[in-house]
């Protein structure tokens, strides 16, 4: 399952499952674009671990619920490496509400970095692979089926990520790009507590799996480099669940 070779950009790359998938892929030798949002020295400390591997390593902030800022990371980019080769869609934001305190402004501001930027970076990035190939991968979550206490808007947006996925893959396929989406349970991060605190939380229920512990961003990160590698080559448009087996049976985990 080596990278070597290969140049990745990992969008939410500074913390929790980003950070994870940034150093997995940087142990299987690609060269790595971290971006980020607001903590650069978060990126800063990722990137000096990956670089431990003897690989190049990028930062790039930017605000991937804005177009602009898309556009010009992409760019910079393309006058840097003058290719990409994986896609890792991984920043994700929300607000954590009832479904009937949703306003306008936390429901597009959601689905801008949830959805609509992975839209607009996997434009991009297949312009980066066109003719040579390429991975495209997206982070999603069990909420985009399972209705969880406050993580309503959330859960719509993984949904439209994991529909979408499905059409680039499709459409990308022709150009020898490969789309897939890796879906995740509650995996132990500090992003969590802001879906668990108060009332939000369904009790311990998310806690509890059929492999006997939590997800942690590990899992998820192995799971993607997997699908960045030629071994994933006929795995196409599909959701890979990484969940220890708590959606086989939700109710029992009430």
């Amino acid at each position: 399952m080596s990278l070597s070779g290969k140049v990745a950009l990992v969008t939410g790359g500074s913390r929790g499952i980003g950070k994870a998938i940034v150093l997995k892929l940087a142990s299987k030798g690609a060269d790595v674009i971290i971006n980020y949002f607001r903590n650069r020295q978060a990126a800063e400390e990722v990137a000096g671990e990956a670089v431990a591997n003897g690989v190049n390593v990028k930062i790039i902030k930017a605000n991937v619920g804005d177009a602009a800022k898309v556009e010009k990371m992409f760019e910079a980019i393309r006058q840097e490496f003058g290719r990409l080769d994986i896609l890792v869609n991984n920043a994700a934001s929300g607000v954590a509400r009832s479904v009937l305190d949703i306003d306008a402004q936390a429901w597009d501001w959601t689905m801008n970095i949830n959805a609509r930027a992975f839209l607009l970076c996997a434009q991009r990035a297949a312009e980066l692979m066109n003719g040579r190939g390429g991975k495209i991968v997206a982070v999603s979550s069990l909420g985009s089926f399972l209705a969880w206490p406050g993580y309503s808007v959330v859960g719509v947006s993984k949904a439209a990520l994991e529909a979408l996925t499905r059409y680039l893959a499709v459409e990308l396929a022709p150009a020898g790009i490969s789309v897939n989406a890796v879906s995740a349970a509650a995996v132990q991060t500090d992003t969590l507590k802001l879906y668990t605190r108060n009332d939000l939380g369904a009790g311990k229920g998310w806690q509890k799996n059929k492999a006997g512990r939590m997800v942690v961003p590990e899992d998820i990160a192995s799971a993607v480099a997997f699908l960045c590698s030629d071994d994933a080559y006929m795995i196409r448009g599909q959701t890979i669940i990484i969940d220890g087996g708590i959606a086989l049976s939700p109710l029992q985990s009430e």
